[in-house]
């Protein structure tokens, strides 16, 4: 892949995150945002959440329209793409292009599976295997990568694949690959599953980028299996957070955006191709179903329901 060491100067910044309504996850997100801005301090850097927390995408583009500013590159503040990044926020992204019909808004793609992004799942899962004064071996391990769940297969494959890719890395006897809401398996059945394999030691890998609700949920669940199977080792792995070579591909993202190198995979996205037992889902339109909590804190559903059409438009251009 063809990488750019720099963004054109006249390019603000926008990071763009889902939002939590869990106020230390909402806390790591702005501090991975001034990370990012104290690379670049000259250069205008903004985020802004899809749902329950303030400043909104709206309000954070909208911050960018300052000094003669004309380019504005959006980045999905996320792991995977999924319907969020591929419906939710194109839907902003075109709302403010509406609104600022002379600016140049450029939307990019989430930081997706990367060999940095790999490292630091690297680094968080040998930190919990510190934490234990039993010398394990790997080939004596399973690795229990969680992630949040989707209702797109793509997003949910990727998990798999990066948890495939640990196991295979890494050197653990054996991984699975669940999820903590919406698809199949949920973190607690594929546990059970686990048990029966005989391992002595399980990791729990939430591959989550900040806290919140569902982290801490995974945590919970990893707490009740060491309470009631003591014979096993559970460890909590960290999840990615802020951590330095995150920021790195954040910038990686944003500099390739102005040079048409940010396509994301579209070969089995349902929205694109007929993917089997999606077929009916080709062409759905970017349409927002977040403006009941945009910027509100407060309760929502695990699933969204993001049944939409979508035009598959990445570009923060309406076709």
């Amino acid at each position: 892949m063809e990488t750019i060491d720099t963004l054109p100067s006249d390019y603000a910044v926008c990071i763009a995150g889902h939002g939590s309504r869990d106020k230390e996850g909402i806390h790591e997100f702005l501090t991975l945002a001034a990370k990012f801005k104290a690379r670049e301090p000259d250069r205008i850097v903004e985020c802004g959440f899809l749902e329950f927390a303030k400043p909104t995408i709206d309000d954070a583009i909208a911050k960018c329209v300052q000094n003669g500013i004309k380019n504005v590159v959006v980045i999905p503040g996320v792991l995977m793409a999924a319907s969020h990044v591929k419906n939710d926020m194109p839907s902003e992204v075109l709302s403010a292009a509406r609104k600022f019909p002379d600016l140049n808004i450029r939307y990019g793609r989430p930081l997706d599976i990367h060999p940095k992004v790999l490292r630091v799942c690297a680094d968080r899962i040998e930190s919990a295997e510190k934490t234990s004064p039993r010398k394990t071996p790997r080939t004596e391990t399973l690795l229990m990568t969680v992630g949040r769940g989707s209702s797109d297969p793509d997003a949910n494959s990727n998990i798999a694949k990066i948890s495939r890719m640990l196991w295979e890395g890494m050197g653990f006897g054996w991984a699975e690959t669940s999820f903590i809401g919406i698809t199949q398996p949920l973190l607690s059945d594929a546990l059970e599953k686990a048990l029966r394999m005989g391992f002595g030691r399980i990791i729990i890998f939430p591959f989550f980028l900040f806290t919140g609700v569902l982290v801490k949920r995974i945590y919970s669940v990893a707490d009740d299996f060491k309470k009631n199977f003591p014979a096993v080792e559970f460890l909590k792995a960290p999840y990615l957070n802020y951590d330095d070579l995150i920021v790195d591909v954040f910038m990686e993202r944003a500099r390739e955006i102005p040079f048409g190198l940010q396509n994301m995979n579209c070969q089995i996205c349902k929205y694109r191709e007929q993917v089997v037992g999606f077929e009916d889902q080709v062409g759905e339109p970017q349409v927002g179903h977040h403006h009941h909590v945009r910027g509100i804190e407060g309760h929502h559903g695990l699933d969204h329901g993001h049944n939409h059409r979508h035009s598959h438009d990445h570009s923060g251009r309406e076709k």
